[in-house]
């Protein structure tokens, strides 16, 4: 019988797949499998995914002919993971040593729908712990606790599918949004935190999550970025009343976020992603979004003003307490 099963996306990986899956060999036992999907690689990422064969217990390589996005590939691994558990790896990242046998645990011991994690950012020799924002670990929770406040960073603002482990009787709730090519994981987190019945978060960080990667799509500037605003449109279609306002705050805060990168889409893309934005601002409860923006870094708020010149001018009546994460 598998516990966990690990979905592990990846194309044109050649650079970095032997690293993670050298950190899977170190993680490996019999009841864990391991599911890597080739998304359309045109490099040699097979070949370098081929040479672990006999080295990792439990792989299955899965191969798409042509790219069909992170969100399906990850739903392809997920259609066919086994485990009572399912955790997620990109395959520009790799874990520490007993990582995996330390999630399952966690989640075995607490109970829960679902546990999540801290992890460490990595840029060239840099390494950086990201907590999870929830301070009380080890406890059981209802998920819905994990979306407000709407004015400091909460569980929404941490969307990292990788950091963390699922139930997989969770069903759908795992499933990505196939449409989107970036930003996959937004409504995901939403959707998860108001629908599935418990969570946890506990101290543990073993995923080093490598940033600034180029190729990534958190670095390339084309048409994809645009599925920024699709991903929030599902978030908005979705969400209660209650939450609204951390709604809009989570994507304004973001929008002003693309808008301070947008030097890297050429000029074409960077003029359709400010209409876009300029547009679904507008589209927004004009009360929460003169209620957020003036809360925001100042260098935000600018930049939002500029880009949507009516929206009011308030007096602050809190401190800015611009936290959530990009």
């Amino acid at each position: 019988m598998i516990t966990l099963s690990v979905v592990v996306p990846v194309r044109d990986g050649e650079r970095f797949i032997g690293d993670a899956l050298a950190s899977l060999v170190r993680n490996a036992r019999r009841d864990f499998e391991f599911l890597v999907v080739d998304d359309g690689s045109a490099d040699g990422t097979a070949s370098v995914v081929e040479d672990f064969h006999g080295d990792l217990p439990g792989l299955s390589v899965l191969r798409n002919p042509a790219p069909v996005g992170l969100a399906d590939a990850r739903n392809l691994g997920l259609s066919l993971a086994s485990g009572r558990y399912v955790t997620f790896m990109d395959g520009d990242d790799w874990l520490a040593p007993g990582y995996l046998a330390r999630l399952v645990e966690a989640i075995d011991g607490l109970g829960c729908d679902f546990v999540r994690v801290d992890h460490v950012q990595v840029e060239g020799r840099k390494r950086v712990v990201h907590r999870a924002p929830l301070a009380r670990r080890n406890s059981v929770r209802d998920p819905r606790e994990g979306i407000l406040p709407a004015d400091v960073r909460t569980m929404v603002d941490y969307p990292y599918a990788w950091a963390g482990v699922y139930r997989r009787s969770l069903g759908d709730l795992l499933r990505f949004p196939g449409s989107l090519h970036t930003a996959e994981d937004r409504p995901w987190i939403w959707r998860l935190h108001r629908l599935a019945a418990s969570f946890a978060v506990v101290s543990l960080a073993g995923l080093f999550y490598r940033r600034q990667v180029a190729g990534s799509l958190t670095q390339v500037g084309d048409e994809r970025q645009l599925h920024f605003f699709d991903a929030f449109e599902l978030v908005f279609k979705e969400v209660e009343e209650e939450y609204l306002p951390k709604a809009v705050r989570n994507f304004c805060a973001l929008l002003a976020h693309h808008l301070e990168l947008s030097g890297r889409f050429p000029p074409g893309l960077r003029e359709r992603f400010a209409e876009r934005g300029a547009s679904m601002v507008r589209g927004l409860p004009a009360e929460l979004v003169a209620d957020a923006v003036p809360r925001m870094a100042e260098e935000r708020e600018r930049v939002l003003r500029a880009l949507v010149p009516e929206i009011p001018v308030g007096p602050h009546t809190r401190p800015r307490r611009d936290r959530e994460e990009a």
